[in-house]
């Protein structure tokens, strides 16, 4: 009974703390801001203060957000755990196209997939094998593109599903717009279709489901979801989280999926709650009407997930998300294949904040509030990659030059400082270990990420002046260690937090004051330190 007393209370306990937090970000913002500005700095100590100042308000403004998120979550169950609650019964089983798109893939990892689909229970399915790849490029093996064609057809073959074909264009958002033209009756030139199946299209698809090569749905996948979209006419999509199963002996995939929890658990159900859920162009339930009326998936960012997901809301359309993990797949096995994966994000998620920030200064009122704000966070979330060097940055200066960026009152700093930091780790940590995350665990996937900031810093660059780039799959199938000629902006902000920390200790030793800003930074060049040699660990992914 004590234990259940205990239980009951725990969450306004922790929504006091989260009040908190938040009262204690805005404190300190407020305090940093006021000692930037009053401290007597010169000119170009200004500018590395006023960059120390905005990374540090990034990290608050984003802190601000996924504690928000948290808030909402407490304020829809009080008195229980936060889980997808109870879902609807489903009464009729209209019929449903499931879906993969496939660039080249692996055979064996494609033909998983489609076995899965095979035995998903859902009565009214209908198959299809999306095959996206090139076989027209310049300069391929033509006889083992030939092979690579006839096991694809073979595999649809044997399994029993549909394969669709079509001219290339646009990629995956090209693909899957080719596709839903073609189930319409628009049939195009350069459309070629292999009906598999046994089972004949009767009608129309009403919903499309969308997997990538490497998920395999558990067999009550379909049911959940169509009995959401059943139930809710105006959701144009229902997304469910991403799993990886192969982090049993792989550092990079078992840090990656880590990573990846983070955002599918509480912030996740936070948008969800304000209806600005984003698609991760996986896992996902699309109404096809409501794909339809916007136009169909946007083609014009790599990440077209997120930008049709903009086109929804911006329609009026409704979107959710179930915290239930309903399929499995692959992270990535390497630096490399993480690298290219973060990079085609990064690249695609910010690019598309420039049309959000457009789309917003031209018309604010398309959308309520609080999806603008959800949209500009993670619009704006890759440009985490310069405020990680910035903040690795700064210590090192002040060691080394003496730029005192870093302090201007260290006594008023830690006063504000301590509490924010200990409440936010606090919550944090507390609220993941609710859903059976453990502090090492978590460690993992913010140290790769960490290590990732110049694959970000160079995404978020090129996308702000325009570059689009070019859709791309992740590497599966291999573990492969990247050369240390890929690895320099690592190691050299390693080697230069580690020459800070020898030349701080000099300094204490013989200067002797100011200590406290001496030890502090030099404790800061330590952490970043060791974030960034854990390069060379994820470096050799594969574990015994």
């Amino acid at each position: 009974m004590k234990d259940d007393a205990i239980k009951a209370g725990f969450p306004a306990l922790l929504a006091a703390l989260v009040v908190a937090t938040i009262l204690s970000i805005f404190l300190y913002l407020m305090v940093r801001t006021v000692l930037f500005f009053a401290a007597p700095y010169h000119w170009y100590e200004k500018i590395v203060a006023f960059g120390l100042l905005a990374a540090e308000t990034f990290i608050l403004l984003h802190g601000f957000g996924y504690f928000l998120n948290l808030l909402h979550i407490l304020r829809r169950s009080p008195n229980r755990p936060v889980h997808s609650g109870q879902l609807p019964a489903l009464t009729d089983y209209p019929p449903v196209a499931i879906i993969v798109s496939s660039f080249k893939e692996p055979i064996g990892v494609v033909q998983d997939t489609l076995t899965c689909f095979y035995n998903l229970t859902y009565p009214n399915k209908h198959l299809f094998f999306l095959d996206d790849t090139r076989y027209d490029l310049p300069g391929q093996d033509t006889e083992q593109m030939a092979a690579y064609r006839k096991s694809v057809d073979d595999m649809c073959r044997r399994i029993g599903v549909n394969l669709f074909r079509r001219k290339w264009h646009g990629a995956k958002a090209g693909m899957i717009n080719d596709f839903l033209d073609f189930i319409a009756g628009r049939h195009r030139e350069g459309f070629d279709f292999q009906a598999f199946s046994d089972i004949p299209r009767e009608e129309m698809e009403k919903y499309i489901i969308v997997f990538d090569a490497d998920m395999n749905p558990f067999p009550d996948f379909v049911e959940q979801l169509v009995a959401i979209m059943e139930a809710n006419p105006k959701l144009a999509f229902v997304q469910t989280p991403q799993y990886y199963s192969n982090f049993e002996h792989n550092r990079v995939a078992r840090a990656s999926g880590l990573q990846q929890a983070v955002f599918y658990e509480y912030i996740c159900e936070g948008k969800s709650l304000q209806d600005a859920m984003f698609c991760c162009g996986t896992n996902v339930i699309f109404r096809r009407e409501a794909l339809e009326d916007i136009g169909g998936f946007d083609e014009s960012s790599v990440t077209e997930d997120f930008a049709t997901s903009l086109k929804f809301h911006g329609k009026g359309w409704s979107s959710a998300y179930l915290n239930r993990v309903c399929a499995f797949g692959m992270g990535p096995e390497d630096l490399g294949g993480y690298f290219k994966q973060q990079f085609r994000w990064a690249l695609g998620t910010v690019g598309l904040f420039r049309t959000i920030l457009t789309a917003f200064l031209r018309n604010p009122g398309q959308l309520k509030p609080a999806k603008w704000w959800e949209y500009f966070l993670s619009g704006t979330h890759y440009f985490v990659g310069w405020v990680f060097f910035m903040l690795a940055l700064c210590p090192i200066l002040y060691l080394f030059a003496n730029v005192p960026a870093f302090f201007a009152r260290p006594e008023i700093y830690f006063m504000f400082f301590i509490p924010y930091l200990l409440l936010s780790m606090a919550v944090f940590l507390g609220t993941l270990h609710q859903r059976g995350y453990r502090f090492t665990d978590l460690f993992q996937g913010i140290v790769l990420n960490a290590i990732t900031f110049p694959v970000f810093m160079k995404a978020s660059l090129l996308a702000m002046i325009g570059v689009r780039g070019t859709f791309g799959i992740t590497p599966k199938g291999q573990s492969l260690a990247l050369p240390l000629g890929g690895l320099v902006p690592q190691i050299a902000l390693a080697a230069a937090s580690f020459a800070a920390i020898v030349w701080g200790l000099h300094r204490l030793v013989f200067e002797g004051s100011p200590a406290a800003a001496i030890v502090v930074n030099c404790l800061w060049c330590l952490y970043h330190f060791i974030i960034l040699s854990c390069v060379l660990y994820f470096n050799h992914p594969e574990e015994s």
